[in-house]
C-alpha cells in the first residue's frame, strides 16, 4: 500500500512533525512497508485461533501492591516547564492563548 508524499506530510503535520525532503522520502518508504506488512497479516485465516482474554497467567508473578510515601507538590513541579499556585500551567487546548 504505497503512500504518498501529501499522505506522509498530512500524519507529520498531526504530530508536528517538520520533516526534510530526505525524512519524508524515507518515512514514505518506511510507512509503505509497514503498511504492507499488516495488510499481510489481515489476510492470515485465524479462524482456528482460541480468543484469549489477557497475556498474563495464572502462575504470574507480580509485585505486591504495597502503599509507599508519593512525592511532594514542590518534588512533582520541580522539572515542570511552568508552574502557577502550585500547579502545572499549560497552553490552552481551545481558545485564545494566554502567556
Amino acid at each position: 500500500m504505497p503512500l504518498t508524499k501529501q499522505e506522509v506530510e498530512h500524519v507529520a503535520s498531526l504530530v508536528r512533525l517538520k520533516l526534510s525532503k530526505e525524512e519524508l522520502e524515507r518515512f514514505q518508504h518506511q510507512l509503505s512497508q509497514i503498511l504492507d506488512h499488516v495488510q499481510s497479516l489481515q489476510e492470515l485465516d485465524t479462524s482456528e485461533v482460541q480468543p484469549t482474554s489477557g497475556i498474563l497467567t495464572s502462575d504470574s508473578r507480580i509485585r505486591p501492591d504495597v502503599p509507599s510515601q508519593g512525592l511532594n507538590n514542590d518534588e512533582v513541579l520541580g522539572n515542570a516547564a511552568r508552574s502557577e499556585d502550585g500547579q502545572f500551567k499549560v497552553p490552552p487546548v481551545f481558545g485564545a492563548r494566554d502567556e
